[in-house]
């Protein structure tokens, strides 16, 4: 087993447990053929790592059958903590005179090599389960609301997905984002 492989071995032990405790997620894939496709993406599997790390709890919710991919959400309950309290970019971080978060989504995302969810994957998550019941989490904002200095953000409640929109530099504690990642 490579250095690195070696390195992530715990992870995909999560991973696999995850998976296949999760079935609902992915009916009709295979663990096996996701892990060969891990192994061999050394850089998916530092996103992945991250998206571990920072509260995201990422699982396989689909296949992308022209491509091959296989495309991992974070299934985390909640928005992942260690991602909360940040404003939407990095534009925004760099307007607010003070009380600044110590990040933006869209940074935090690009650090850890994964897509913040748009409003139709945070809406087909939610098809999978209840998520964000007590937190929110930014959403892919379209250039034209955020050229206005919005930003949108999205969550679950009363057994309903709502999309909300805010000034791009607010952050809040219950407020982060989820991410996607195709490997």
């Amino acid at each position: 087993m490579s250095k690195i492989l070696a390195q992530y071995k715990e992870l995909l032990g999560i991973l696999k447990t995850r998976f296949e405790k999760n079935m609902n997620r992915h009916k009709g894939l295979d663990w096996a053929a996701i892990q060969t496709r891990l192994e061999a993406s050394p850089e998916k599997l530092r996103s992945l790592d991250k998206m571990e790390e920072t509260g995201g709890e990422p699982d396989v919710i689909g296949h992308d059958k022209k491509t091959g991919e296989y495309i991992f959400y974070d299934c985390a309950a909640e928005s992942p903590k260690g991602r909360r309290s940040t404003c939407y970019d990095h534009e925004a971080l760099e307007a607010r005179k003070e009380h600044k978060p110590g990040d933006s989504a869209l940074n935090m995302a690009a650090e850890m090599g994964i897509e913040i969810l748009s409003e139709e994957a945070y809406r087909a998550l939610q098809q999978l389960g209840k998520f964000d019941l007590k937190t929110s989490s930014w959403i892919r904002t379209p250039a034209a609301i955020r050229k206005l200095g919005g930003a949108l953000f999205c969550d679950r409640r009363y057994d309903t997905v709502f999309l909300y929109h805010n000034g791009a530099e607010s952050y809040y504690a219950a407020r982060g984002f989820r991410g996607s990642l195709k490997v």
